[in-house]
């Protein structure tokens, strides 16, 4: 081994050492993360060692699954009342398919098929699709806005009757439905709330909202002829909101436009859940606490815990489509009020039949 050039032999020794250590510093760290692969491969086929003695202990074992007999047929069968919010019928109003891209059609032929098609609804649904349940009766709620009326002016011109007719037309078809309704479950009670499309004045109004409407005139002709019925009692508000209770449930009926806005993501949920919330606090400092609010108006079926929103006979119309609205059939909501639990099994009952309407 030579002298280096130009570098003394101390100065070559420490560099040579550096040199060493870095390589010593390197393997050393090689070492490691080898160890440290080695050690996590040792524990992954320790593991998998372990899940393979279990799956073949699983595979030698024979599951003994307890046998599960369906419950034994009650010798009482269960009892409830059905019940149905049937409202927005708009009767009289005009639809026309070619403003809303054919997505429905409206006359007073139609209304007629949808009503009968309502009440043949509500019992086919509870004789046939929720049969073993004894019924004690059935309750219809009426939200109102039974006729399209003359508020608005496009109205006046549009409608396809006077309003006289359509309230003639209406009471024939309400009491055709009650009658069945009667026939088949023995007893009817009816309870009934105004809407905002009956009233008498331009504006909606808070003091006698009842008696200046003409779903209240409706619901009084139906009041008096019911008192001939044996099993049929009718139940009309004088105020916006109507209480009833089944069995042991506190329903509030209401027609539901005392509640605004809708925007957003939220649709209608937004003021209808604070709607909600401000009712049972006012009646609650009133002393009359109840369990579910129930409404029509909004054209859209809700069963939320609390609320129960009806569809509407009539369906989407030229005002929806120009708000821009979600399209929803024409529907009522339904559902068995029981002794136990209130609002139990829920639906929807669906008036609309295209075919048989000729659209």
């Amino acid at each position: 081994m030579g002298k280096p050039p130009k570098q003394s032999l101390e100065e070559y020794a420490e560099q040579k050492a550096k040199e060493r250590f870095t390589e010593n510093a390197e393997i050393a760290r090689s070492n490691r993360a080898l160890h440290s692969a080695n050690a996590e491969l040792r524990r992954d086929l320790t593991d998998l060692t372990k899940r393979l003695g279990l799956y073949e202990r699983l595979a030698e074992e024979r599951l003994d699954p307890p046998t599960w007999l369906a419950p034994p047929k009650k010798d009482k069968a269960h009892v409830a009342i059905p019940c149905m919010l049937l409202g927005d019928i708009h009767w009289g109003e005009v639809v026309r398919p070619i403003e809303i891209d054919g997505l429905n059609c409206y006359n007073v032929r139609i209304a007629g098929q949808r009503v009968k098609r309502s009440f043949e609804g509500a019992v086919k649904l509870s004789r046939d699709y929720l049969a073993g349940v004894s019924y004690e009766g059935f309750t219809l709620f009426l939200t109102g806005d039974i006729v399209s009326g003359i508020i608005h002016e496009e109205l006046r011109e549009t409608n396809q009757e006077t309003v006289v007719e359509s309230i003639l037309g209406v009471v024939e078809q309400l009491e055709a439905g009650i009658n069945l309704l009667a026939s088949t479950f023995g007893r009817v009670h009816v309870a009934a709330v105004v809407g905002n499309h009956g009233r008498l004045t331009r504006k909606p109004r808070a003091k006698r909202r009842a008696a200046e409407s003409l779903d209240w005139l409706i619901y009084k002709m139906l009041e008096r002829d019911s008192r001939s019925k044996e099993g049929v009692t009718v139940q009309v508000a004088d105020a916006a909101d109507a209480r009833v209770d089944v069995y042991s449930h506190r329903y509030v009926l209401t027609h539901g436009d005392q509640f605004v806005g809708g925007t957003g993501i939220s649709g209608a949920l937004a003021p209808l859940l604070l709607g909600v919330h401000r009712k049972m606090r006012k009646e609650a400092a009133a002393g009359r606490p109840f369990d579910t609010l129930l409404m029509g108006h909004w054209h859209q079926s809700y069963f939320l815990k609390g609320l129960i929103v009806g569809g509407s006979v009539i369906g989407y119309n030229e005002y929806a489509a120009m708000k821009n609205l979600l399209p929803e059939a024409p529907q009522c909501a339904f559902w068995l009020n029981t002794p136990e639990h209130g609002p139990s099994i829920r639906a929807d009952v669906y008036p609309e039949d295209r075919k048989a309407e000729g659209w």
